[in-house]
């Protein structure tokens, strides 16, 4: 479950950058009130954690992957 969550939110991580490159639109900012805000770090530092966690997942076998989802 945590590995779906961690991928999920790294999945938002990369569609705000891509609006950030793209269009140079930050929605986590625009949606706290800056990037400076409180919330918007929180948020930038869990998505960032989930990117790590997500690291994980290229070094486990896809047995060990599928055993944990069901």
């Amino acid at each position: 479950m945590l590995d779906r969550i961690a991928l999920i939110l790294s999945i938002i991580g990369g569609i705000n950058w891509g609006l950030v490159g793209l269009f140079k639109f930050d929605l986590v900012a625009w949606i706290c009130g800056g990037s400076g805000s409180v919330v918007a770090r929180i948020i930038y530092t869990i998505v960032g954690l989930s990117a790590l966690w997500c690291i994980s997942l290229l070094f486990r076998s896809r047995e060990n992957l599928l055993e944990k989802d069901q």
